[in-house]
């Protein structure tokens, strides 16, 4: 099955594609319980030092894999867009109601993870994609990246989330051929590899150092990781790939507030481990749960508990989640 939309064949069929953008979700999840387990065991100890998953975390995972959250948060807004055009005359105003929800979850975890990004992930959402969505389709992707730019320029950090959902948005709709996935991987990778070894080396040195080199080489890295996984799912192990991994990205929302109670339930243990390897065994062993109860509850129903809940107060009306022929 293939889509047509403003006179433009799309490249992929639509049930792959989708089952794509859920499996490079359920990755980011992974990447994020990793990174966010790091930084609440550091932030708890007083003097944590340096030692070798530090490093690894620091370099490898730190800032890889929000971006490609905000990334993906940009392309599934014109999804639902397209979606909420053909079942009512007002679907920026569902929209922005789909925005307040997810903004009530993110105040919700502020609570307990000052930090998280669900709050602005709303709130960005509101000021820059629904006004984006305005715009003539040519002048999302210069903003983009003109935005992402900018944000590298000025260190990074929360700053780049407005760019990333731009760029998103404008890849949903200038979806790119297939045969750039292999150079774009190798172009990413190396320069991530580049740009991360640059980074290192220039530490020290105040007279070339720039603060732009990391952020620039998070997304270098998160790109790369992105293009690489997709790379896969193109092979043999698709499968496989895809029964992991999709089912964390459909109820990625469920997993990854369920995944900071853990965190903080766990930070004595975690604390009381010098190395940090206590932290990702934590992780591994929660993703693996994860997708395990994720498979299990997926196959019962339609949508993750909170995945429901945000669908059923977006939409204001029942939504039936319960897959016909369960017992559930």
């Amino acid at each position: 099955m293939y889509v047509v939309r403003c006179g433009v064949v799309r490249l992929f069929p639509v049930t792959r594609r989708l089952h794509e953008l859920d499996a490079l979700r359920g990755f980011a999840v992974c990447g994020i319980m990793l990174v966010n387990t790091w930084q609440h065991t550091r932030e708890q100890l007083d003097a944590p030092g340096r030692n070798a998953v530090d490093w690894a975390v620091d370099n490898l995972l730190q800032s890889r894999f929000y971006p490609i959250f905000s990334f993906l948060f940009g392309l599934s807004f014109v999804l639902f867009l397209r979606s909420a055009d053909a079942r009512t005359d007002h679907p920026r105003v569902v929209l922005l109601r789909r925005l307040a929800v997810l903004a009530c979850f993110g105040l919700v975890h502020q609570l307990v993870n000052p930090g998280e990004v669900l709050l602005p992930y709303a709130i960005f959402g509101a000021l820059v994609l629904l006004p984006a969505s305005f715009l003539p389709r040519p002048a999302v992707p210069v903003l983009g990246l003109a935005v992402t730019a900018w944000a590298m320029h000025e260190g990074g950090g929360m700053k780049l989330i407005p760019g990333l959902f731009l760029l998103g948005m404008a890849v949903m709709e200038y979806p790119p051929p297939e045969w750039l996935l292999p150079p774009f991987f190798a172009v990413t990778a190396a320069l991530a590899v580049g740009l991360g070894y640059l980074w290192i080396r220039t530490l020290d040195d105040s007279g070339l150092f720039y603060r732009g080199t990391y952020p620039a080489a998070g997304l270098a890295a998160a790109a790369a990781y992105c293009t690489g996984l997709l790379l896969l799912l193109r092979s043999r192990p698709r499968g496989a790939l895809l029964a992991v991994l999709a089912p964390l990205g459909r109820m990625a929302l469920t997993n990854y507030l369920a995944s900071t109670a853990v965190i903080l339930l766990a930070l004595p243990l975690l604390t009381a481990d010098p190395t940090r390897i206590t932290g990702v065994l934590l992780a591994a062993g929660v993703l693996a749960l994860q997708v395990v109860l994720s498979r299990m509850w997926l196959a019962r129903f339609r949508y993750g508990p909170l995945e429901w809940v945000w669908r059923r107060l977006t939409w204001m009306e029942p939504v039936p989640n319960r897959r016909i022929g369960s017992n559930a």
